[in-house]
């Protein structure tokens, strides 16, 4: 088949792509203009995720996994049919199979920049909530370090524990409890107001272990879907963050700080326990960063219990390390720094700042 009669054959998909071209630059074109990305998402994106949320919120398993499952069966059955076309004298059939993948992929990613991509433009949560970071010292790091580790160390007595010491509370039991996970936070913020969601389980929760992820936010169904094989004990912290992505927060590291907040005032032990212990993680880590003597002394006086469920959830997460995870984290990198996130995957670190500025007077001492 001629290049000329391949194009009059599949004019609708050529139109197709060229329309999804055109999209995307669209939004390249306009996504500095803060004013229009702010418009953009109160008026249009958040109004259709939630949207999407609430048809999708009854059902008790991930849409988004199940749509995906389905789309990729179906391309690989298409390109099996492709396969025996091409073999069978038509050769331009694989080229339609790649020139309608294409188009598919292309639109699928568009609508993750028209209603997902937005998000990163516009009003950050630190900006709607009027928090401005002006970086600390190390001895602040550590005295909001110290606060956090005392706060972690009072709660893990609250929670039940399996026989090995370890955070005994159940994912169907963490599960069960979202309702109302933002109430003790909307008051002081109350932009992240929103309708209640559950909580969707990954079906591939190990494939999700393999590459590093714990959660996310699928833009295009609105919903949160959680790895829950990985440790329970970051479970209802993770559960928190992933809301804070459906409450209009897109960065990650204000999602991480967010989540935390969520939790220490939720009033649930186990949440409130995962937030502080959380919390104290991207501390702790921060704190190594410039003084490895102190951060490995606020360990060690950490109570028996806080310190098994950091070996429990080390030791699992060192059983997936491989060339697999380090591909998610490169491929995911690359799509934060897509939206101008320069920080990368690293800018799980970043709600440091935010912690210190908030806790900073809480830790007792001086500014």
């Amino acid at each position: 088949m001629s290049l000329k009669r391949f194009g009059s054959a599949h004019q609708g998909a050529l139109w197709a792509l060229g329309a999804g071209a055109a999209a995307l630059a669209l939004f390249w074109a306009a996504r500095s203009n803060r004013t229009l990305m702010n418009f953009w998402v109160d008026r249009v994106s958040m109004p259709v995720k939630r949207a999407l949320g609430a048809v999708t919120n009854p059902l008790p398993f991930s849409v988004c996994e199940a749509g995906a499952t389905l789309l990729i069966l179906g391309a690989l059955a298409l390109l099996g049919r492709s396969l025996w076309q091409a073999f069978h004298g038509c050769p331009a059939a694989l080229g339609a199979w790649a020139l309608h993948l294409t188009v598919c992929i292309l639109w699928g990613y568009v609508g993750v920049c028209a209603l997902w991509g937005t998000q990163y433009y516009a009003d950050s949560f630190a900006d709607k909530a009027g928090i401005r970071t002006a970086g600390s010292s190390a001895e602040q790091l550590a005295a909001v370090t110290r606060y956090f580790a005392r706060k972690a160390a009072d709660c893990a007595g609250d929670v039940p524990r399996d026989e090995g010491g370890c955070f005994g509370v159940t994912r169907a039991e963490i599960f069960a409890r979202t309702e109302g996970l933002y109430d003790g936070i909307t008051g002081r913020w109350p932009f992240l107001e929103g309708p209640e969601r559950r909580a969707k389980p990954a079906f591939y929760s190990k494939l999700m272990s393999a590459w590093g992820f714990t959660g996310y936010l699928c833009p295009l169904t609105g919903e949160s879907t959680l790895n829950v094989d990985c440790p329970e004990v970051f479970l209802p912290v993770t559960i928190a963050h992933e809301f804070a992505h459906q409450r209009g927060v897109a960065a990650e590291q204000e999602a991480n700080f967010v989540g935390i907040m969520a939790c220490i005032n939720s009033g649930q032990a186990d949440y409130v326990y995962s937030g502080w212990l959380f919390g104290y993680l991207h501390l702790y880590n921060a704190l190594y960063r410039v003084d490895p003597a102190a951060a490995s002394a606020s360990m060690a006086a950490m109570p028996a219990e806080v310190r098994a469920d950091f070996a429990w959830n080390n030791a699992y997460w060192a059983s997936w390390e491989g060339p697999v995870q380090e591909v998610g984290e490169t491929v995911y990198n690359a799509f934060l720094e897509s939206y101008g996130q320069e920080l990368g995957i690293q800018s799980y670190g970043a709600c440091v700042d935010l912690l210190v500025e908030v806790f900073l007077p809480l830790a007792g001492e001086k500014t």
